[in-house]
């Protein structure tokens, strides 16, 4: 018996190790959050948002090893009043990357409106790249570690994966220090992975190659955020 129990114990570990693994690499808003942060403010910012996402993370693991992760699960209204923060959380970071765009665009029409100023200069004034304004999602470290933070902490299927991963994967009967260490480990893939590619990101190398097109790249994300964002409303 003791052999079985310990081949289950092993079976479990290499469960939660390789699952883990996955559901972190797979594309998502957090993904979305640290290619954003990482291209607009720097390696340091996107290390700090990717510690917040990993912190983010901790919220769920908290109330799921508390018991309450499968009555929060089981409620409707829990899990709508989550999707909508969530959603709503990543339709304003989607359009908040999108903002100069927008603010150009007004001030054009505004421009043509009054036919006082001359499009070209309007336009170089209200709209400048990333480069060169920093608009208040990503303003500072403090800032980059709370959006991380926020949009892991908000995310429905953050919560129902790491339920799902307890209820389903994990014995009833592991250690509470061993689901404890679990969780350490589940925080810690996901520090580590979004540091990782923050990192990528800043590479001199990658810099010089997307310098062209990062404008181009952070309207992509800010387009994929606010769409998740209504995808999840919609769902």
């Amino acid at each position: 018996m003791p052999e079985f129990a310990g081949d289950i114990l092993s079976m479990e570990i290499i469960a939660v190790g390789i699952i883990t693994i996955l559901a972190v690499i797979s594309p998502g808003p957090d993904f979305a959050m640290v290619t954003r942060i990482a291209l607009a403010r720097g390696r340091h910012a996107g290390v700090f948002c990717a510690i917040g996402i990993g912190s983010g993370v901790s919220v769920h693991l908290a109330y799921t090893l508390i018991g309450l992760g499968v009555v929060f699960a089981s409620n409707v209204w829990v899990l709508t009043s989550l999707r909508y923060l969530g959603a709503t959380y990543l339709i304003w970071l989607g359009l908040s990357a999108l903002w100069p765009d927008i603010r150009a665009l007004l001030g054009q029409r505004k421009s043509k409106a009054l036919n006082n100023k001359d499009i070209n200069t309007n336009s170089a004034l209200t709209a400048p790249g990333p480069d060169q304004s920093q608009d208040r999602l990503t303003g500072g470290s403090g800032s980059a570690f709370w959006i991380g933070f926020a949009c892991n902490a908000l995310n429905p299927k953050t919560m129902l994966f790491i339920v799902s991963l307890f209820s389903q994967v994990i014995s009833p009967n592991t250690p509470v220090a061993q689901e404890v260490a679990y969780g350490v480990y589940i925080a810690a893939c996901h520090m580590i992975w979004f540091a990782l590619v923050a990192t990528a990101l800043t590479l001199p190398s990658v810099q010089a190659r997307i310098s062209a097109i990062k404008s181009w790249i952070e309207r992509g994300v800010g387009i994929c955020l606010a769409s998740l964002g209504i995808k999840l409303l919609a769902s």
